[in-house]
């Protein structure tokens, strides 16, 4: 199987959100969680002036881009592909180009390599997050997306929570 990289889809101006939403779903519905890892709208920091008093707001880096991490095949270029809003990837012709790994840390996304000797069944601690102090056995591990899954109670039924590698502790 090929390694996953980062591709540029260009979508129309606005439809940004709406086309990550629609790509997340996608993945969901037809399992493709192991294909396309990670569907970003890249934002930055700016001061922003309004009536006299300085906020800081969330401005889209790329308008009209949405930078996908996937591993490309024929599945994964037609789903992305025909997702409404998604005028193309960004190459030329149809051919998608993926970005380098200088591309990305200019970006400030870099490539953790956290490597976590973990199996199934071992109990961890949360470090950090919502489910901080929170102790699970692991169920299932994703070495793709850099994730486990562990049951945590939540009303009273068990419920499947995705954390990554560096947000968890192998408890002793």
């Amino acid at each position: 199987m090929s390694e996953a990289k980062w591709y540029v889809v260009h979508t129309y101006s606005g439809y940004e959100n709406k086309v990550k939403a629609n790509i997340d779903k996608t993945i969901e519905t037809r399992h493709l969680e192991d294909q396309i890892l990670e569907v970003r709208v890249p934002l930055e920091e700016v001061p922003e002036i309004r009536n006299g008093v300085e906020k800081v707001v969330q401005r889209k880096m790329f308008p009209g881009y949405v930078m996908i991490h996937m591993i490309m095949n024929d599945d994964t270029w037609y789903v992305v592909r025909n997702t409404r809003g998604v005028t193309g990837f960004v190459g030329p012709g149809s051919k998608p180009v993926p970005l380098d790994e200088s591309e990305m840390e200019n970006l400030g996304i870099k490539q953790d390599d956290v490597i976590l000797d973990l199996e199934i069944g071992d109990v961890v601690t949360v470090l950090s997050g919502a489910w901080e102090g929170t102790v699970g056995a692991v169920q299932t591990i994703n070495e793709q997306k850099k994730s486990l899954t562990i049951n945590v109670e939540l009303f009273g039924r068990e419920t499947p929570v995705e954390l990554g590698f560096s947000e968890v502790k192998k408890m002793d």
